[in-house]
């Protein structure tokens, strides 16, 4: 069932199955890159070392 099997015949099942895989590898690896940059943006900020939360402060 792969394409570079000599078999490979592109009918609707096969079309159907190769677009739901590079679907649902699209929506893994957007995920996936949002998550990485959110990190890296997070990480690269000022109050980066106070681990206190932001509603935290506001508690008195």
């Amino acid at each position: 069932m792969f394409p570079f099997n000599f078999e490979w015949i592109w009918d609707m099942p096969h079309m159907v199955f190769m677009g739901g895989l590079w679907y649902a590898l699209g929506i893994l690896g957007l995920g996936m890159t949002y998550c990485i940059i959110k990190a890296a943006v997070d990480a690269g900020k000022k109050d980066a070392g106070n681990h206190v939360g932001n509603h935290a402060r506001n508690h008195d």
